[in-house]
């Protein structure tokens, strides 16, 4: 019987989920069906029948909390977060998961990178928190760089860290103030570098050449005006792409039981990316 699964989500023009998930199914040799569901904030109430008949679906903006009073259970992470982007329907019982988390922490491992040492998260908002609290569950030192009009909410930010892991080491100071100190990871969670406005760097040169390994969460461009500042001081560096398709490998492992090798996932990486160039020139 062919299963069959989408993405849900407003706006979902350039989504690249239909590719990376049609290839997670080819190479295990599986004939499911991945589709596009478009719906409004208003229009999600009308999906729920729709979406009940799926083995499965991803979520993305704007239905991440409103899809939760849909399902019967939540993951661990999604409880965490109050977000979910990957549902599981087994039997007619529908349980949410928040795979962006595992999709980053995965990049991350398979960079070689930890964030058990000093780590400059740059923005935390959105995807920043997740990566913020991951941090600190992980026993990092925390040091979050925002644009001043940010800091009262990156202030709960903090305060929803210590609430979860006391003895958390979290500082937070403006984009302009970063310390000049050594730090093993540092994350771009800002927008600043993004395709059209490629020639954007959030940080300077000084604190480029603080880190050891550099992550940013944009996929397009390929490389960010960041990344390739990083590369060329001889520093690990890891774009976006790895985490969107890591999530994705989470969501296989949860939908079918399916297992990939490092080399598999990096080779899909490569190829959305490519398509990425293609289709952005």
């Amino acid at each position: 019987m062919q299963r069959k699964y989408a993405l849900l989500g407003g706006k979902l023009g350039h989504t690249l989920s239909p590719p990376i998930h049609q290839r997670l199914f080819e190479l295990k040799n599986r004939e499911f069906e991945y589709s596009l569901i478009e719906a409004s904030a208003q229009e999600l109430e009308s999906k729920k029948a729709e979406l009940s008949q799926l083995a499965g679906y991803n979520v993305t903006i704007p239905h991440k909390q409103a899809i939760i009073s849909q399902l019967d259970r939540l993951g661990e992470s999604a409880k965490r977060y109050g977000a979910v982007n990957c549902v599981d329907n087994k039997n007619g019982v529908l349980t949410g998961y928040n795979t962006d988390c595992d999709g980053f922490l995965r990049s991350i491992k398979a960079s070689g990178g930890s964030l058990s040492g000093n780590v400059l998260l740059l923005g935390a908002g959105g995807v920043g928190r997740m990566m913020a609290i991951e941090t600190a569950l992980a026993g990092g030192t925390l040091t979050m760089a925002v644009l001043e009009n940010f800091i009262p909410q990156t202030e709960k930010v903090a305060e929803d860290i210590l609430a979860r892991t006391p003895d958390a080491n979290v500082s937070i100071v403006t984009l302009s103030d970063i310390p000049d100190a050594h730090f093993d990871t540092l994350i771009n969670a800002t927008p600043v570098g993004m395709y059209p406005n490629c020639d954007a760097c959030v940080v300077s040169d000084s604190t480029i050449a603080n880190a050891d390994l550099v992550f940013d969460a944009i996929y397009n461009p390929r490389e960010t005006l960041l990344i390739q500042k990083a590369k060329s001081m001889g520093k690990t560096a890891v774009g976006g792409m790895a985490m969107l398709v890591w999530q994705a490998v989470s969501a296989h492992e949860i939908w079918d039981g399916d297992s990939y090798t490092d080399e598999q996932v990096q080779a899909i990486i490569s190829e959305m990316y490519e398509r990425v160039e293609r289709d952005f020139k």
